[in-house]
């Protein structure tokens, strides 16, 4: 999937099921079998009173990076994918004052999770991790990670 039809895909997804989502405005910059990144911009949307990215805003990036690579993966494959987060962990570590970008490089364990929840029928649970970056200011350096347990179940389409 190019990243423009990933973008339009998000954008369609997101103002009509979960406009807050949409709010945020979150660009997906990079996508492939292991990785994706998605920016967010450093807004009046997004801020919160001491100038930082608002903790809400950093767990809709953080949803969106986790998630958003079973979509894609699921729809590449031609399967149904009914996926949600159990739970989330995020460590603060920096404030994030400029453009966010979250990435997940766990591709390889949600194929493992499709792969696992095809063959068994069953709900598979497992963690994913998401760094938050601000290059802008402080490059490669975590301003947060989290860790989401992402929810999948997986079956063939009819």
């Amino acid at each position: 999937m190019s990243l423009f039809k990933a973008n339009l895909g998000l954008r369609l997804f997101a103002w009509r099921y979960i406009p807050l989502i949409g709010f945020c405005s979150p660009k997906i910059v990079r996508m492939d079998d292991s990785t994706l990144e998605v920016t967010m911009p450093h807004s009046w949307r997004t801020k919160n009173h001491l100038g930082s990215v608002y903790f809400g805003a950093l767990a809709i990036g953080a949803d969106l990076a986790g998630a958003f690579l079973v979509f894609s993966k699921a729809k590449a494959r031609g399967i149904n994918a009914n996926f949600a987060f159990k739970d989330v962990q995020g460590q603060f570590l920096k404030r994030p004052e400029a453009k966010v970008h979250f990435t997940s490089e766990d591709g390889g364990v949600i194929d493992q999770m499709l792969d696992e929840s095809l063959a068994s029928g069953e709900r598979v649970n497992k963690p994913v991790k998401v760094t938050v970056t601000c290059p802008s200011l402080h490059g490669t350096e975590p301003m947060a990670t989290f860790t989401l347990t992402l929810s999948i179940k997986a079956k063939a389409k009819r």
